[in-house]
């Protein structure tokens, strides 16, 4: 599968951030579909992984390379690879959820008490809820503030914060559910005190 026409020769003789940074300077497309190119197999093979069907797979691919041309330039990238394997899956993630509409999560009695909270870390809140929401979030724990984020800010999977922070499995879904647990009470505790 090939989206770009290479030069094999001279796409060698540059690093990736030989490339980014060329393609930063000049503008010049080509640049950074020589760059892309190189992880084609990679970004499709886990697109193929996450969305389970060829078609959507090759399209994401370009959607991602159309995505970011424009965008690139104002990204700080270190190594190249492991960013595009973020994007790359991050993407998927969201046609996922375009697709479902809905994230599959265990509910459980312990998920489902704490309903508020849902609702303050997915809509639009007001300054006195948002400050609450804000002072609670840095009273967490690190893991549990962290596990939270990850999951309601970033819409990152369970596996996804276990491969991000090398948390446990069990240890995150915890994290989570104590982290919520312990925001209901601390926001209504807060809001209460300032309405009193």
């Amino acid at each position: 599968m090939r989206f770009f026409k290479l030069n094999k020769e001279k796409t060698t003789e540059y690093t990736d951030e030989e490339l980014l940074s060329q393609y930063r300077e000049t503008g010049d497309t080509e640049l950074f579909g020589k760059l892309y190119n190189r992880y084609i197999p990679l970004i499709y093979g886990l697109c193929l992984k996450y969305l389970q069907d060829e078609d959507k797979s090759q399209d994401a691919v370009m959607e991602i390379f159309e995505n970011l041309l424009p965008k690139i330039c104002g990204y700080e990238i270190k190594v190249f690879k492991t960013w595009i394997y973020s994007v790359a899956k991050n993407h998927c993630f969201h046609q996922l959820k375009e697709n479902k509409r809905e994230i599959t999560v265990d509910f459980d009695s312990n998920l489902m008490e704490s309903d508020s909270v849902m609702t303050l870390l997915g809509e639009e809140v007001d300054n006195e809820q948002e400050e609450a929401l804000n002072y609670c979030m840095a009273k967490l724990s690190e893991p549990q503030r962290i596990s939270v984020t990850k999951f309601f800010y970033e819409d990152m999977s369970y596996a996804d914060i276990v491969e991000v922070t090398g948390y446990d499995m069990k240890n995150v879904k915890s994290y989570i559910q104590n982290g919520k647990r312990n925001l209901k009470i601390c926001i209504e505790s807060r809001l209460n005190n300032e309405v009193s």
